[in-house]
């Protein structure tokens, strides 16, 4: 059987999701935790490998298993949550065709970029503290070009495992929250290292170093060494993964919370 398996994690703790030899990562413990609560070898494979120290309020995973005699899903999920570190939580445990992909299923991701105007000694682990505010309206003239279909070769890690570097964006934008910003953006998918990579280039903006035409003419130059550095880890979370209905079914996903729907 497959399942889908909704889950959180801060990521401070962690080395990104994906395993690595000699370091700690969410998706080994979670293949870790599932193991053994289900005694039985499994391997998670998610919608999407976040950075070291990016976190997930939405992340999704799947993975094919039997579940033993007496054992459900809801005690499957509580158990795991009690083996897991505290760092990960999961929170909606529901089986899906044998043919569904919690990676190339997904329509659409949406990641969230928080910055902090305000000191605040609670927040250093999920924003980046700026001690001025930087201008918002040229950040967010400059963040209307990524709209659409592009190459995003400048805002990646150029890698060669990558077959293109296209990406249809359907959101790009800076929106005021208390204490500070946010930047929202949703695409069908994203390149390695690129979310960092357009905040820190969206910054240089903000920051009166690049005007939104020079933005412009850095993200059509496919070149990355013109884009800006790429903005600190620990401001980023992966924060909604969006899936076809019938897909997800009858899962009883949270109601309230806008990560969790269907498309």
């Amino acid at each position: 059987m497959r399942y889908f398996l909704h889950l959180a994690y801060d990521g401070t703790a962690f080395h990104g999701w994906q395993i690595q030899p000699g370091v700690i990562t969410v998706q080994q413990e979670l293949d870790r935790c599932l193991s053994q609560v289900l005694r039985q070898p499994v391997y998670c494979l998610g919608s999407g490998r976040t950075d070291s120290g990016v976190h997930a309020s939405h992340q999704v995973a799947h993975f094919d298993a039997d579940l033993p005699p007496g054992l459900d899903e809801a005690t499957l999920l509580y158990r795991l949550n009690r083996a897991l570190p505290a760092g990960i939580r999961c929170q909606v445990l529901h089986p899906v065709p044998p043919d569904v992909h919690a990676r190339f299923s997904a329509k659409a991701r949406t990641y969230e970029y928080h910055v902090r105007l305000t000191p605040d000694p609670f927040a250093a682990n999920f924003s980046l503290y700026l001690d001025r505010a930087p201008d918002v309206a040229a950040m967010n003239e400059a963040a209307a070009m990524l709209l659409g279909t592009h190459d995003f070769t400048t805002f990646s890690k150029v890698k060669g495992a990558e077959k293109h570097y296209n990406c249809t964006c359907f959101e790009a934008g800076w929106h005021e929250e208390p204490g500070g910003l946010v930047f929202r953006i949703r695409a069908n998918r994203f390149v390695r290292g690129m979310v960092r990579l357009v905040v820190g280039t969206l910054l240089s903006v903000g920051r009166g170093k690049m005007s939104p035409r020079e933005f412009g003419e850095v993200f059509r130059s496919l070149n990355r060494v013109h884009a800006g550095g790429a903005a600190l880890a620990n401001g980023l979370f992966l924060c909604r993964v969006e899936y076809p209905a019938e897909i997800l079914g009858d899962a009883a996903l949270p109601t309230g919370l806008p990560y969790f729907s269907k498309v």
